[in-house]
């Protein structure tokens, strides 16, 4: 029985490794994509070695997709900062 259940627990430990690691490499395949773009885009401009007007900019590639903001972890504040006690009425 205890060797069952140690079975068990390697094969679900395995699994939720592979599934992670998935998810990793889906996250690090979408960097490498927009680092290449970017490379890309930087090797144009050192080509034309030109200065760029505002209005000479394409800033449709700089949009962000709101997949990615979805993707972004809220971050919690560490303390609860609370000011009331700077504001006090007796003063």
């Amino acid at each position: 029985m205890k060797k069952v259940s140690v079975l068990f627990f390697m094969l679900g430990l395995f699994g939720v490794t592979l599934v992670s690691a998935q998810n990793l490499s889906k996250e690090e395949m979408l960097k490498q994509k927009h680092i290449k773009e970017q490379l890309e885009r930087e090797k144009k401009f050192a080509k034309e070695q030109k200065f760029y007007q505002g209005d000479e900019y394409d800033l449709s590639e700089e949009e962000v997709d709101p997949k990615d903001v979805d993707t972004i972890p809220t971050i919690e504040p560490e303390n609860d900062f609370d000011m009331t006690d700077v504001y006090r009425d007796d003063i």
